[in-house]
């Protein structure tokens, strides 16, 4: 019984991760603003890492107005234990004023007991294209 439960709750984080990763591909900023509090931290080099919701929610503002399109795939997810997690990600888009645009991106997600975003960091394999 339980492994039954560590399943089941292992399951349900995991679908927060891809529920995550849904919204962020709405680019719909309204989508977003349930996944943080003002508790929650987020790092996507090359920015500083910020602290809050709607701090968070202006960062992602600013980014999605940085591409005319962009789409985010998840691959693999890893359960660290204590609702954090690794996955790989696959980013491709069109940066305005740049051009095509696909990076590699390993993130760590952490998950508060209320559902939102404790912390996140993003790992990027090529940084030159923000340059």
């Amino acid at each position: 019984m339980k492994l039954l439960k560590k399943l089941v709750v292992y399951m349900r984080m995991e679908c927060k991760v891809t529920s995550f990763m849904h919204d962020l591909n709405s680019l719909d900023i309204e989508n977003l603003k349930k996944w943080f509090d003002e508790h929650s931290k987020i790092w996507i080099p090359p920015m500083a890492e910020v602290e809050g919701g709607r701090r968070i929610i202006a960062l992602f503002r600013t980014i999605f107005r940085k591409y005319n399109h962009i789409e985010w795939k998840a691959s693999e997810i890893f359960n660290l234990g204590k609702g954090r997690f690794f996955y790989e990600t696959v980013s491709h888009g069109d940066m305005k004023q740049k051009g095509a645009y696909k990076n590699q991106i390993c993130t760590i997600i952490e998950f508060a007991e209320n559902g939102t975003i404790r912390y996140l960091s993003d790992y990027f394999k090529d940084t030159s294209c923000f340059g």
